[in-house]
């Protein structure tokens, strides 16, 4: 999974003080910063976490999963 491709946004919060950076497909996702382009680098940089540890997960669970005997 390619983290770039996904889609991102930059909102300003009254509430904060700060730009929000957000990615649609993570809705739980969001990166607090002072500049939009540090808000819009910062989700970016998170999802790319999130998608490599999901990746390396699958790989983790398809090893287990390889391993696992054939019903009798």
């Amino acid at each position: 999974m390619d983290h770039k491709r996904y889609t991102y946004r930059v909102v300003w919060s009254d509430e904060d003080k700060e730009f929000v950076g957000l990615c649609t497909e993570f809705p739980s996702l969001s990166w607090l910063h002072t500049t939009m382009e540090g808000a819009l680098k910062g989700i970016v940089g998170i999802v790319a976490d999130v998608v490599a540890d999901m990746e390396s997960a699958g790989e983790e669970i398809q090893r287990h999963v390889q391993n696992v005997p054939p019903p009798p």
